[in-house]
């Protein structure tokens, strides 16, 4: 396929995908040329006319996009707390509102490591190891063991790791749950998979065909995950520690009553950008 001028061949991305639907069409355009001929916005600005060579490798991407593959899994990665961080297929894909976790627990984070010289982090379904990872690269003194069953992930989750440079404070740890753990931890965390089984096939296409099932599947109500990691925790926590939990909308209740049943207390509780209840933390 010919070189066509970046200018144009931008144009040309925006009209398909708007034609298409696709709501986002000149945003998820520009990500994707830019991704595959290794151009900037500011070269699309200074230099309209630069030819591309990649056209057909953007083509392929745009027919991926319009057939409703979400645009960060069609360029493999997703920024997140200010980290770049490779999706695989067996890896949600972390989004915004989990950031308002990170928020959350950071300054507990940083006030153990000058207390105790260290502050352990458990991240219970990693995945591409996000939370783990946004909170060892901001507290220096901060180590975590991200834990899921899947190999994928775990593999992904470590090379985003050795990626950020805090493979020497990170470790991928195949367990379900606590089944394979070891130990004590300051702060236990989570975004567990919360979507009842019989709503799954109500999300959003780009959400139902392309994030893993079983990220998002928590269990005829949503809140097995939550009943695991309660009956388990206290054999992990230490005394002082706190348990930070993403949950769904609706969750915020249900979530409380789980823990509080088993000796918790809510200590505190977020809103995610849309206002919506997001995250909660536990104490002893």
């Amino acid at each position: 396929m010919a070189e066509r001028p970046l200018g144009e061949l931008l144009r040309h991305a925006r009209q398909r995908l708007a034609g298409a639907g696709i709501a986002d069409a000149a945003f998820d355009a520009r990500l994707l040329v830019e991704h595959f001929s290794g151009t900037t916005r500011s070269d699309a600005i200074a230099s309209p006319d630069r030819p591309v060579a990649q056209v057909a490798e953007i083509e392929a991407a745009l027919d991926r996009r319009i057939a409703g593959e979400p645009v960060h899994r069609i360029l493999g990665y997703r920024d997140f707390y200010g980290m770049r961080l490779s999706l695989s297929t067996e890896t949600l894909e972390p989004r915004p509102d989990t950031e308002t976790l990170v928020d959350a627990v950071l300054p507990f984070v940083h006030a153990t490591a000058v207390r105790e010289s260290v502050c352990r982090i458990l991240d219970l379904g990693t995945g591409t190891g996000a939370i783990a990872l946004a909170l060892v690269t901001q507290e220096p003194k901060a180590e975590a063991i991200g834990v899921d069953v899947s190999e994928d992930a775990l593999a992904t989750a470590a090379a985003n790791a050795e990626a950020l440079g805090v493979s020497s404070r990170f470790s991928a740890k195949k367990s379900n749950w606590f089944a394979e753990i070891q130990g004590r931890h300051h702060l236990i965390v989570s975004n567990p998979p919360y979507i009842s089984t019989s709503e799954i096939d109500d999300l959003q296409n780009e959400v139902r065909n392309f994030d893993p099932r079983r990220a998002l599947d928590g269990g005829p109500d949503g809140l097995e995950p939550y009943r695991m990691i309660a009956s388990g925790a206290g054999r992990h926590l230490e005394e002082g520690g706190l348990i930070g939990l993403e949950i769904g909308h609706d969750q915020r209740h249900d979530v409380t009553v789980i823990f509080e049943q088993v000796g918790y207390h809510l200590s505190a509780h977020y809103k995610d950008l849309g206002g919506n209840d997001r995250v909660l933390v536990f104490s002893c």
